[in-house]
């Protein structure tokens, strides 16, 4: 499956590549990681054991600036993925426009069976053993799928301690008082909703367009929230022990609340300060997929719209806050059936958006107000959006194609300047 996924990557890329006049210079260099590195930490337990984690950094191409990406804690964490997360991350900065390139990062371990001592061990062996392949000049990490701004404080706490010199820029994603960026932790959810209110525009739906989100993670919770706080009718949510339909509406806010206390979704609706649980269906991740609705938010992991389900999909409207939840065989039966899809190198580009600010902000040593940061975030996401849109109309291609050429325009333009084969001949 993991070899699979970094194979998926490359073909969505390719299908670009009849609309634009690539070298096999950059072509070459785009299909190639430029450095991975695999390490072993050795972490002690809080028994007096000792256990040896394996964790990885990837870069994959630096063409436009440092490399950028999250860092995963997981027990499935493997090699392969990790490649396909830098290869995307490549050309998410570039869809939008960041001066980065695309790294990732990955521990396989399972973070819940760790004391909170223990799991700041890992993270501080784990800066140790990259230490050499990072910087703020080289490559910022930032967080991913099990770790969060108390980890990003530790890391960089670790990289400043090891230099013997505070370097703020080193990850991004970290607590405000560490030099974090206000506006970081809604950003994936704020700047998907920005590209999709965006995009919208060129789409006909009622008034209160229904949405079904999978994931009600960090970026699925806010893009949830953000909807329903503009008229749209929330009607599905999940996670990965299940989910709830409520055909007329679901509060995320009270749900999140609910899902906190008590570790499980309920159909709850809030007015005021009075919530009342309403009639809703339980269901799987599998039927939230199928459900009848405007805007379907995949939010969750990668492959969950696949060849298998991809039929049954019933949304006018997709759209991808998760990284790779459709497989390219479910692009071609989607397109067949009209069904577009915001891609998540567009959808979810918010998160690394704001990290770029909060790189700024750490090496400028002036602080932005939220609404600054929002205001920026969202001229960024909404020209990524109309560019993309344009390309998509121009060229008659699904709007993935039309996301991968508009970044293949900004990467290619800068490996070609240095020279190509026909140059040098």
């Amino acid at each position: 499956m993991a070899t699979e996924l970094f194979e998926d990557t490359k073909k969505q890329f390719e299908a670009a590549l009849a609309y634009i006049p690539i070298s096999k210079d950059a072509k070459e260099v785009l299909e190639k990681h430029k450095e991975i590195l695999e390490v072993n930490i050795p972490v002690r337990m809080d028994i007096g054991k000792l256990r040896v984690f394996t964790g990885y950094r990837v870069h994959h191409n630096d063409a436009l600036g440092p490399s950028k990406g999250g860092i995963r804690y997981h027990p499935l964490v493997n090699l392969e993925e990790i490649k396909a997360l830098a290869f995307w991350m490549t050309f998410k900065c570039a869809v939008v426009g960041l001066p980065f390139g695309g790294g990732k990062g990955g521990v396989i371990v399972d973070p819940k069976t760790l004391s909170k001592r223990e799991l700041e061990r890992l993270s501080r062996g784990y800066i140790n053993a990259i230490y050499d392949f990072i910087g703020p000049d080289r490559d910022i990490p930032a967080p991913d799928v099990y770790t969060n701004e108390t980890i990003m404080g530790w890391m960089a706490d670790e990289y400043s301690r090891i230099s013997r010199k505070q370097s703020p820029g080193i990850v991004t994603g970290k607590p405000v008082s560490m030099g974090g960026s206000l506006g970081r932790g809604e950003a994936t959810g704020r700047g998907a909703y920005y590209v999709l209110k965006t995009l919208l525009q060129n789409y006909k739906f009622g008034k209160k367009p229904t949405v079904a989100v999978q994931g009600f993670g960090n970026a699925g919770f806010h893009i949830a929230k953000f909807l329903a706080d503009d008229s749209f009718k929330v009607v599905a949510l999940s996670d990965s022990k299940g989910g709830v339909y409520a055909p007329d509406g679901l509060d995320p806010v009270s749900i999140m609340r609910k899902k906190e206390e008590h570790g499980n979704i309920e159909g709850v609706y809030c007015k005021g300060t009075v919530c009342d649980v309403i009639k809703h269906k339980k269901i799987t991740n599998e039927e939230l997929l199928e459900l009848p609705v405007d805007i379907l938010i995949p939010a969750a992991i990668e492959g969950q719209i696949t060849k298998a389900n991809a039929s049954r999909i019933k949304a006018t409207l997709i759209c991808e806050v998760a990284n790779g939840p459709t497989t390219p065989e479910a692009d071609a039966i989607l397109d067949k059936k009209g069904i577009p899809i915001i891609p998540d190198i567009l959808a979810n580009a918010g998160g690394v958006t704001v990290s770029y600010f909060e790189w700024l902000q750490n090496r400028s040593g002036y602080y932005w107000t939220l609404n600054e940061v929002n205001t920026k975030l969202q001229a960024i996401m909404a020209k990524a959006a109309h560019e993309v849109f344009d390309l998509h109309k121009k060229n008659n291609i699904p709007l993935r194609t039309a996301a991968y050429l508009s970044a293949a325009h900004r990467l290619v333009a800068a490996i070609e300047a240095k020279g190509t084969e026909e140059y040098f001949k």
